[in-house]
């Protein structure tokens, strides 16, 4: 792999990393960061309760208790790669997402309605097996830094 792109992506993880110190959702911490083909940031986030409602770490949501992976419907937090994609200008501009932990379901489908072909997560998520399989499946890369 060429030098300079991997450093770059080593920089991405690096922002996403930071961004998971933001969240508010005591479950899990995830940050999220949303590059172009061009290696431009297009879109960042990370998990925690919707603008103007009580943050889990201060009021506990139904899904407080939970264990990471569990009870998703339940969890009041937006994810880190939905805050991510919503604020892109254009989901077509997307090439890669950098994840402090594999996408859930619902986060990697949603990836896939964008040009989005590169996931590159670090750590473990219960669900990363049937998510990786999804991916690939639509001949997109899947990617563990």
């Amino acid at each position: 792999m060429d030098t300079r792109l991997n450093l770059r992506r080593r920089v991405y993880m690096l922002m996403a990393q930071n961004l998971k110190h933001l969240a508010t959702c005591p479950r899990r911490q995830v940050g999220a960061v949303l590059v172009n083909k061009n290696g431009q940031i297009v879109g960042s986030g990370y998990n925690g309760a919707a603008a103007g409602l009580a943050h889990c770490i201060d009021t506990p949501c139904n899904g407080f208790g939970l264990p990471s992976g569990t009870g998703l419907e339940a969890c009041e937090a937006i994810h880190a790669e939905q805050n991510a994609l919503l604020q892109c200008s254009n989901i077509h501009d997307i090439y890669a997402a950098y994840v402090t932990c594999p996408p859930c379901m619902h986060c990697t489908k949603l990836l896939l309605q964008t040009s989005c072909q590169v996931i590159v997560s670090t750590g473990a998520y219960v669900t990363e097996g049937e998510t990786k399989q999804l991916w690939q499946n639509a001949n997109r890369q899947w990617e563990k830094l």
